[in-house]
């Protein structure tokens, strides 16, 4: 008996041992802004825009000076959240059907999760509007979020405009009161007021400064005679509201006592879209400040994807405002927070990033990477199918490889005007060797990923044109586009989860709109299955029922006008009709 309570008692010292390394274990909340680059920080000596509130999380930081992402929205997210190239994730465009990761793919959300901590996303997602692609589904317990790569694009909520919009929470439609930024960082507070006993993971995503740039004007006044490029105040204007925001949770933070044992990341998804005026996608800034760095967003130079990373955590020693000058990416930032907060990545997870928690422990450490890789699969425009080499730049130390002929030194040419190729032809050939090895491993992924139709927890499921899988170029994915009818159609890739009954709702407007279908005839394939209707005036949405089997497949939809000349169903709605177990 006394042997009985021995264990027992034992026991119950091991899990008060494990509950209370657990109560210890640090949060993290990770914060990534929409097409804010590096000069767009007053710390980063931006002479216009002030930021305070990040100027002094700054000053308290330990801060990459370079730390790099990809050039766009959806690859950096998928890089961020899964520590793996944005090429082998599937989601590497911001459309085309290339925004959603494959299913095999598991997140940051996954990995803390499975280890215990609560985890919440809020604002922006773009990885996937249905299932299995949403961050509810991508291991996020608590969410709010609006639809695709921006708030008023078209399959976000109808008539969103930024201010007193209707977001998705938890998989509901919800009317929320106020501008975007504040309801983001607001939902972000309760959160953390909610899970404040428990370790928690806030990813906090918002859209902005991503335009439309909109804002209330009082942000924007004071920059009104210094940002004078097209929209430039407003820009600078969102900028000033988040940094205000970002004064507020801090705030919150501490008055709850969670400051010191948080993990506090700032960071941003890109370099600047409108912080100064640029002539094409590679100049450098003509008008504003681009921190001397050519490039802005969608670019493979300097200034495309060198960006922000600040990391406070005043219980792990990450304080006193020092700089890491190592060569670090978004790929390494899972690694990394797993190893802060003791968490092992399963080996099944193979994240391409590597972990700099050392480096951050310890200045004088030996640098965690030599070398990486980054390519805009496609290109800014996607005239093309990827191809190796294209849009691609090699990072090793000061040096920069674009396209595996232009060789520059941002050390010494921050501004990269000068090409020094032809006088460094063994720099250009170590760094031509490190590219192949990524192509190889990356391209084979770079495959279709499927939506899925009749999955219990997304039915109805409402498809948007944006996720058209073109074989080049963008699809209908604004309402800028949709508005004029556009003669185009495309596949959407699905993926039909049982056999059985389902129903096809095909519209040009969302649901909500209601506004009535311009077309005489409507075409609809699917699984090899064709069917054909007569659309009736006034009709806000032509119906077709269709018996499926289960099974990967292609969705086409065809609306043809008077002339004849088809454009596709940029909205339909698939519901699933037969109960499924």
């Amino acid at each position: 008996m006394k042997r009985l309570s021995l264990i027992i008692v034992s026991v119950l010292v091991l899990f008060a041992v494990d509950c209370r390394a657990a109560e210890n274990r640090p949060n993290v909340i990770l914060i990534m802004t929409d097409d804010q680059g590096y000069g767009d920080l007053s710390c980063h000596g931006n002479p216009v825009l002030k930021t305070p509130q990040l100027d002094r999380l700054y000053s308290e930081s330990v801060r990459f000076t370079d730390f790099h992402v990809s050039s766009f929205c959806t690859p950096t997210r998928a890089a961020l959240m899964t520590g793996r190239h944005p090429g082998r994730t599937g989601a590497y465009r911001t459309s085309s059907g290339r925004t959603m990761l494959h299913t095999d793919e598991r997140t940051i959300a996954d990995v803390f999760s499975d280890n215990g901590y609560v985890t919440g996303m809020v604002g922006k997602w773009h990885l996937g509007d249905n299932a299995p692609h949403r961050p509810q589904d991508r291991g996020f317990q608590d969410v709010v979020w609006h639809r695709c790569g921006g708030v008023g694009q078209a399959s976000d909520y109808w008539g969103n405009d930024y201010f007193d919009d209707t977001y998705e929470r938890n998989g509901t439609f919800e009317k929320f009161t106020g501008y975007c930024t504040d309801v983001w960082f607001e939902e972000s507070i309760r959160f953390v007021e909610k899970n404040k006993e428990k370790p928690f993971f806030l990813y906090l995503a918002p859209n902005a400064p991503h335009g439309p740039y909109r804002v209330d004007p009082k942000w924007a006044q004071p920059y009104k005679d210094k940002a004078v490029w097209g929209n430039g105040a407003n820009f600078y204007g969102m900028v000033a509201n988040i940094d205000h925001n970002v004064g507020i949770l801090r705030a919150k933070l501490k008055h709850l006592g969670l400051a010191d044992n948080t993990i506090f990341i700032f960071m941003t998804d890109n370099g600047t879209a409108n912080g100064a005026k640029f002539e094409g996608l590679t100049s450098e800034a003509k008008q504003g400040y681009n921190a001397g760095m050519r490039g802005k967003k969608s670019s493979v130079y300097e200034g495309g994807h060198r960006v922000p990373f600040f990391i406070h955590w005043p219980n792990g020693g990450l304080v006193g405002g020092r700089d890491q000058t190592t060569l670090t990416a978004h790929i390494d930032v899972l690694p990394t927070l797993a190893e802060l907060c003791g968490i092992s990545v399963p080996d099944e997870h193979r994240p391409d990033g590597k972990s700099f928690a050392r480096q951050l422990k310890d200045p004088e450490a030996a640098a965690h990477r030599e070398h990486h890789v980054l390519q805009f699969q496609g290109g800014p425009q996607f005239h093309g199918a990827p191809e190796k080499w294209q849009y691609s730049c090699v990072l090793k130390k000061s040096w920069r490889l674009i396209d595996g002929k232009e060789l520059y030194n941002v050390d010494k040419d921050p501004a990269q005007r000068n090409d020094v190729s032809e006088a460094h032809p063994d720099i250009v050939a170590e760094l031509k060797s490190i590219y192949p090895p990524f192509w190889q491993s990356v391209s084979p992924r770079m495959t279709p990923v499927s939506i899925d139709l009749g999955n219990p927890v997304d039915n109805p499921t409402t498809l948007c044109s944006q996720d058209w899988y073109m074989p080049t170029g963008n699809p209908p994915w604004n309402f800028g586009s949709i508005k004029k009818l556009p003669r185009v159609t495309g596949p959407w890739k699905v993926d039909v989860k049982h056999a059985g009954r389902y129903r096809f709702t095909l519209r040009q407007w969302p649901k909500e709109a209601g506004k009535p279908v311009v077309a005489r005839l409507a075409k609809i394939e699917i699984a090899g299955k064709t069917a054909e209707a007569k659309v009736a005036d006034g009709s806000t949405g032509v119906v077709f029922e269709l018996d499926l089997p289960a099974g990967k497949t292609e969705l086409n939809t065809w609306l043809y006008d008077k002339n004849d000349k088809a454009g596709g169903a940029y909205f339909t709605e698939v519901k699933a009709l037969n109960e499924f177990n």
